[in-house]
């Protein structure tokens, strides 16, 4: 079974159903439909949950819509959005032109 980390911020939002999409960069895992994917945290490194996915999409930053956006934590600026995601992919250069696989999915 594929595994995705997350940070343990997420952890919650992903338990209680606000949080229904996620976004990677440089999708190593060959992500796709009806992919069986367990949740992992990633500072303990223990499955907290099971979801299948049921949406892959692939665009730029600059081309994300708000139902891209749907289900996914929320940035107070695009240059907020950037920084974060630079923490998650270090040394590697993210703004508007950067591909983002958004990957919407339900917990079993």
């Amino acid at each position: 079974m594929k595994t995705l980390k997350f940070h343990p911020s997420l952890v919650e939002l992903i338990l209680e159903g606000s949080k229904t999409t996620t976004w990677r960069l440089w999708d190593d895992k060959n992500l796709s439909v009806d992919d069986e994917i367990s949740f992992l945290d990633s500072y303990t490194k223990t499955e907290f949950a099971q979801a299948i996915i049921t949406e892959v999409k692939e665009k730029t930053f600059a081309e994300l819509t708000e139902d891209d956006r749907d289900g996914h934590e929320k940035y107070s600026s695009d240059e907020k959005m950037y920084q974060s995601f630079s923490k998650h992919y270090v040394g590697k250069k993210i703004n508007e032109d950067t591909k983002v696989k958004i990957i919407k999915f339900k917990l079993k």
